[in-house]
């Protein structure tokens, strides 16, 4: 297999590389050529450091080659060079198209090559000047956790779910609490290789934690290379084995984490990408899902329809339902997959002759056929149609997401009102009479009584499982 068929036709992006650093610089073609071969089809190439020079040559390198950015801004080693005059350079290099950052720019309590104030007052600065300039910002963070937080908080309000990312904390060193209030003010966490190596306990940890929706990858060239390469030059080629320890890690496949990983980088630094097409069927883990329908019986808060449209870096709102016969070609051949989704952003019932006919062609190629819903079927068509999903579903996965009806209608918010909770019940009950494999499920939102939801599960005889919070497309 060549490894972009493992990898997708979007590849990998390098979010932050010192390409202009001497032993990437000196043999910068050959960089470039390497990293294309391995998949990486973006690098941003990041200006600070090597002392304000760096940048003008980073920006050098990225005029000159295709599907290459740059960075500008002062790393917090070199703040102490700073002067009243210093950034306007800086200023001027961000008007070229190429730039698409501010940064890297922080706080480095470590190594502390430039005193600690004039550091907080050239990073102060400097997020000043990228918010004037309209640019993202890639922070570097090291032993400087606290500082950090505290003072973006102070430049940035907590981010609205519909917003453009306000930047990445480069080389993520923190912890899982961290990590969730930086994803809370609006920022990527920026995985590099250190997640490959055995004592990076707590990045491993990070990244179990949180959704592939708020990632990007990096290699932070020359540094940092991943195993099997540690303690040798980092360059972009090696960022695959980055992008497959994330998905060892999280259940994912390559493919699947180089897709969304490069969505996310796309989207916070503004490069152009080509227009979103709806998906009509799309592939997480392997398995194939059909996206038949947005409508939903539900409103629930939680849905990614009202905020992205996006799950796992596929677009799913559509701009108008796809016939059977469109459905069935865009899927293919179905025995490449292990089973076939019936979910999308609707409710798949809701077109229940379609579902039934792409079902039924799934079917005659011996495919394993499975449906999420929300359980309303019954009660929106006025009969039950669990008998007429006989031999056409394998499994059917139902949406319970409450223990009652009070709660679920302050979730969900169906259009049904209050019956519908008492609808989800008697379905999942009927379920259990037609269809071999049934499971009722809740979304982990907190404050919801998930040990109630398995009990109600328990006492209908049916599965169980609970659904991972605000991470849509997770197993």
């Amino acid at each position: 297999m060549k490894i972009n068929d493992e990898i997708g036709e979007e590849g990998l992006f390098d979010s932050h590389a010192h390409l202009n650093f001497k032993p990437l610089r000196k043999d910068i073609k050959g960089v470039i050529e390497r990293a294309r071969n391995a998949g990486v089809t973006r690098i941003v190439a990041v200006g600070a450091g090597d002392g304000i020079k760096g940048n003008a040559q980073a920006l050098e390198i990225a005029r000159s080659n295709e599907n290459i950015w740059a960075t500008v801004g002062v790393h917090p080693h070199d703040a102490k060079v700073v002067d009243d005059k210093a950034l306007d350079p800086l200023v001027e290099l961000a008007k070229d198209p190429n730039v698409v950052a501010w940064g890297e720019i922080g706080l480095d309590f470590h190594y502390d090559h430039s005193p600690r104030d004039i550091q907080q007052r050239v990073f102060d600065e400097q997020i000043g000047i990228a918010k004037e300039v309209g640019l993202p910002i890639v922070i570097h963070d090291r032993e400087a956790h606290s500082e950090t937080l505290e003072t973006l908080r102070r430049h940035y309000s907590e981010r609205r779910s519909t917003s453009r990312p306000k930047g990445i904390m480069h080389c993520f060193s923190g912890d899982v609490s961290m990590a969730g209030e930086i994803i809370k003010l609006g920022f990527l966490i920026s995985v590099p290789g250190v997640v490959t190596f055995r004592n990076a306990r707590s990045l491993i940890e990070v990244v179990r934690d949180v959704p592939a929706e708020k990632m990007v990858i990096e290699t932070d060239c020359p540094f940092l290379a991943p195993v099997p390469y540690r303690g040798k030059t980092n360059e972009p080629a090696y960022l695959r084995f980055t992008a497959l320890k994330i998905a060892e890690l999280k259940g994912l496949t390559l493919e699947d984490v180089a897709r969304v990983t490069t969505f996310n980088a796309v989207e916070v630094f503004g490069i152009e990408s080509r227009p979103r097409r709806p998906a009509l069927t799309y592939t997480i883990r392997g398995i194939m899902y059909l996206n038949i329908t947005n409508r939903c019986n539900n409103r629930c808060y939680f849905c990614p329809k009202w905020t992205t449209g996006m799950v796992k870096g596929h677009y799913l709102l559509l701009e108008e339902e796809p016939s059977a016969e469109e459905i069935i070609a865009s899927i293919g051949d179905p025995t490449r997959y292990p089973e076939v989704v019936f979910v999308g952003l609707g409710e798949p019932t809701l077109r229940l002759d379609t579902l039934k006919k792409v079902a039924a062609w799934l079917k005659s190629r011996g495919v394993r056929v499975r449906l999420d819903t929300d359980g309303q079927a019954n009660l929106v068509h006025g009969r039950d149609i669990t008998p007429e999903l006989a031999g056409l579903i394998n499994a059917v996965s139902v949406s319970l997401n409450a223990p009652d009806a009070d709660t679920y209608v302050r979730m969900c918010k169906p259009g049904q009102g209050a019956q519908a909770y008492e609808a989800v019940l008697d379905f999942l009950r009927a379920a259990k009479r037609h269809i071999p494999e049934v499971t009722a499920t809740a979304v982990e939102v907190p404050g919801l009584d998930i040990d109630a939801c398995r009990r109600i599960a328990k006492d209908i005889g049916v599965k169980f499982r609970a659904r991972v919070y605000n991470d849509p497309g997770a197993p």
